[in-house]
């Protein structure tokens, strides 16, 4: 059997230019292609040909590789470095050029708002080939780990603690250096404890400027390394991360828009979601859909006062479970009269608004009444007898539970895995992101920007048949 050999010292008459490193239906071609087709104005970058100085690295340029790199797995500027030096995609992408990792890093910090529209300017072009119609939309979060580390978190308890103990083990070194001083000898030690009482001093420092910044803000806790992240809870435990959000077009499961917010849940965004998208769209759309997290009244009423169709269960409908003999929902509302009639026939009164949670309080008169009620005991164990707490906006919740029911609701509710969790789906697994990479708020939205654009680009090549398919698309 005979075998093939390598020769690197094969001399060719006609060398290959960059151009023929890579296959015409090559990925890497549809990525080059999207990135000409954005508007940099748009994208917040200005160019200026006749910027005096030493020649930047054009913009589309440094995008394409941020890009095509994030699709890639290879966030790293670093990585992104070595791979415009060894990797035949990106050196054809890159047209040769080999920036060092400091001026991607540097191009990525400073163009963080541009990155961050690039997923409005991917769905926008979207919408013109045709591909998103804006209108069913699907919204969904996802935990994705911050930059930074959950020991670095900070409480007032935790760092008032600290503060004391640093103060204690300073004392300690101050009377161990008199006691050296004393005793002329041990010269080595004496330095070492000097040493230690400055990083006491400077960590004392650093703890009373995040004590000062919780009070000014008054925020319950702040991570001394990204001051933006919050504590999140995934399944890997709790962890210093952000919320990522994502709300998604019915036709193709294409992004619509992309968000992160510093939350360690979902129930004040539902609203902001949808209104974000719409913009996108340049349009309101018919329905808006998500699963229970997002299931705060106050925030479904926004939108559903828009004319918008709200299709988002309620706690007690996403367990699918039925209410207990004495729940509040066994209790009648009477409207006209403005009191709950409980299962016994005894009527319970408005008493008085819980302003801290907006809840209207409904009470027996005579608590004599349910304390001699056989169902005492099971219905209520408070002496004052059986409470009733309702809903501002009841009727609201009342009309979205009633409207998650219906037929047509159930239909687009059953859409609702398969559309949205699918790209963080591709997201965490297949782009490999564990966690962001860049701190701070604006950092996080711009990277959660790129990982939907990625996904937006692989899910257009699906549809439109392949790479040529794509560009074809483009360049109608």
């Amino acid at each position: 059997m005979a075998y093939r050999y390598g020769d690197r010292l094969q001399m060719t008459m006609f060398p290959q230019s960059i151009e023929e490193y890579v296959a015409q239906d090559d990925l890497v071609r549809a990525f080059d292609a999207f990135v000409e087709a954005l508007n940099l104005k748009e994208l917040g970058i200005e160019i200026d040909e006749n910027k005096e100085g030493n020649p930047e690295y054009y913009p589309k340029a440094m995008l394409k590789l941020i890009l095509y790199g994030c699709s890639y797995g290879t966030r790293s500027s670093r990585k992104l470095e070595r791979a415009c030096h060894h990797n035949v995609s990106f050196i054809w992408l890159m047209g040769g050029l080999k920036p060092d990792y400091k001026t991607i890093a540097e191009f990525r910090k400073n163009n963080k708002k541009a990155l961050k529209n690039i997923i409005k300017q991917c769905a926008r072009l979207c919408i013109k080939l045709g591909l998103i119609e804006g209108n069913t939309l699907f919204v969904d979060g996802s935990k994705i780990r911050a930059n930074a580390s959950i020991n670095n978190t900070f409480t007032k308890e935790r760092a008032e603690k600290l503060l004391k103990n640093i103060d204690g083990r300073i004392e300690q070194i101050l009377d161990e250096c008199d006691a050296i001083d004393e005793k002329e000898q041990n010269n080595a030690s004496l330095v070492k404890l000097n040493e230690e009482l400055k990083d006491k001093e400077v960590l004392k420092s650093k703890i009373e400027d995040i004590v000062k910044e919780l009070k000014s803000e008054e925020k319950k806790s702040i991570n001394s390394t990204d001051k933006d992240c919050v504590k999140v809870k995934g399944r890997q435990g709790a962890h210093a991360g952000y919320n990522g959000h994502i709300v998604v077009d019915e036709k193709h499961g294409l992004i619509v828009n992309s968000d992160v917010v510093a939350e360690s849940n979902d129930f004040n965004q539902f609203a902001n979601q949808i209104e974000q998208a719409n913009d996108v769209l340049g349009k309101k759309c018919n329905n808006a859909c998500a699963d229970a997290g997002f299931a705060d009244t106050d925030e479904l009423k926004k939108i559903d006062e828009q004319g918008i169709t709200v299709i988002v269960p309620s706690q007690k409908q996403a367990y699918d479970t039925e209410p207990d003999e004495y729940d509040k929902e066994r209790f009648k509302y009477d409207a006209d009269n403005d009191c709950y009639i409980c299962p016994q026939g005894q009527i319970l009164k408005y008493s008085f608004i819980d302003h801290e949670k907006n809840h209207r309080i409904y009470q027996i008169t005579d608590k004599s009444i349910c304390l001699a009620c056989k169902s005492y005991g099971a219905c209520t164990k408070a002496k004052a007898g059986r409470r009733i707490r309702r809903l501002s906006n009841e009727e609201t919740k009342l009309k979205l539970e009633k409207q998650y029911k219906t037929e047509s609701s159930q239909a687009i509710y059953k859409l609702r895995k398969e559309k949205v969790e699918h790209p963080f789906g591709h997201i965490k697994r297949n782009l490999g992101v564990t966690s962001f990479l860049l701190r701070r708020i604006d950092g996080v939205k711009a990277e959660m920007s790129l990982f939907s654009s990625c996904f937006n680009i692989l899910r257009m090549l699906t549809i439109c048949c392949g790479v040529k398919g794509f560009i074809a698309k483009l360049s109608t």
